[in-house]
């Protein structure tokens, strides 16, 4: 059996070309598993898109090999990159304390596909090894448990610390919890405002979500009293918003950012998703046809001043894959990587927001 500490003390020879020092003394070694099954080693860069990434992986093997002896089993280096959190979410996050990140993922108006974003997303951000939890706050039309092909998922209630936590899914890497979850299928949800504003609570309250780096809200469409509760209650990090190219759907998402960026409620719009950004066939993978209209959210996202985040294609198998609880992400293909890349792009506008602005605050609204 070889040892941790036998582990760092030969890591020390792994430099980080940029740096000019040990992966050990700039505190990259998140974790070191040694057994049976071989050597586990965890890696947190300080950036996300370090390129010198591919290279360490590399040269943790080598070394290691090297040093034990070339028949070692190296059974994973696990890359999970640091997030940047703002102090103030630390110290006022009385509910969600383990939540590094809250992204709220938002739409003017429905059937632009934003659960679709949110679901797929989350997974991505799970597959680039970030600890990731959704939460359906889509109250009256909750879709996300048809996506994760879990809607016979009946949550259980674990008693912790004198406190009943409501236990969330867990698949593909994501903790998953929906209204979905507590209601029959068939059923109309026929709640008034503050009953669903209460239920919310006791899922983001309740839900054992442990330590995340990112929670995504898939709110409601519009704007509601679920949008005030989820701004009232917790700090959230920021908002994403998705839409469609279409002149209608882009007028409902300018609603969305105004609401946002308001005085009264001041969170950070980290940018916009262009869905159903062109028709791709499947016969034809290299076409495009633009039948909402030619990058609306781009232009809109150019004119409000918000990033453009993604453009996610119109094809047959994004659709095919949520409805069939396998999400379009989890494949190699265009739209699997349209939203990897999505992902990739929200952790470095993440990263950017909480290093450059003030710390997340929770909002107060007096009328």
């Amino acid at each position: 059996m070889i040892s941790k500490d036998q582990i760092l003390f030969v890591l020390k020879k792994v430099i980080h070309p940029e740096k000019g020092k040990d992966i050990v003394t700039l505190g990259m070694i998140s974790e070191i598993t040694s057994g049976e099954k071989g050597i586990s080693v965890i890696l947190e860069p300080e950036r996300s898109n370090d390129p010198f990434i591919p290279s360490l992986k590399s040269s943790i093997a080598k070394t290691l090999k090297d040093a034990f002896g070339p028949d070692t089993v190296i059974s994973e280096i696990e890359i999970r990159p640091k997030m940047i959190v703002g102090k103030q979410q630390k110290a006022e996050a009385e509910m969600l304390p383990g939540i590094k990140n809250i992204i709220a993922v938002s739409s003017g108006k429905g059937g632009v596909g934003k659960s679709t974003v949110a679901v797929n997303l989350a997974i991505a951000l799970a597959r680039r090894n970030y600890r990731v939890g959704l939460l359906d706050a889509d109250v009256f039309g909750p879709s996300v448990p048809m996506m994760f092909d879990s809607e016979d998922y009946k949550p259980e209630v674990r008693r912790f610390n004198g406190r009943d936590l409501i236990a969330p899914l867990e698949k593909y890497g994501v903790k998953v919890l929906s209204t979905g979850f507590f209601v029959d299928p068939s059923d109309a949800i026929v709640w008034r405002g503050p009953m669903a504003s209460n239920f919310l609570k006791q899922l983001m309250d309740q839900g054992d979500w442990g330590s995340l780096d990112f929670l995504l809200i898939d709110l409601p469409p519009g704007t509601s009293d679920i949008h005030l509760t989820m701004v009232q209650e917790v700090a959230v990090t920021g908002a994403i918003i998705v839409t469609t190219p279409q002149d209608v759907a882009l007028a409902d998402a300018v609603k969305g950012i105004a609401m946002f960026r308001s005085d009264k409620i001041n969170v950070p719009v980290l940018g916009l998703v262009e869905n159903m950004a062109w028709f791709t066939p499947a016969e034809l993978p290299g076409n495009k046809y633009y039948i909402f209209g030619k990058d609306g959210g781009k232009k809109l996202a150019e004119s409000m001043d918000v990033p453009l985040l993604g453009q996610i294609p119109l094809v047959q198998s994004i659709c095919e894959s949520c409805d069939k609880g396998s999400p379009a992400v989890l494949e190699e293909s265009q739209a699997g990587n349209a939203f990897m890349s999505l992902a990739d792009e929200l952790v470095l506008k993440v990263e950017k927001r909480n290093a450059e602005l003030k710390p997340t605050v929770k909002v107060q609204i007096n009328n």
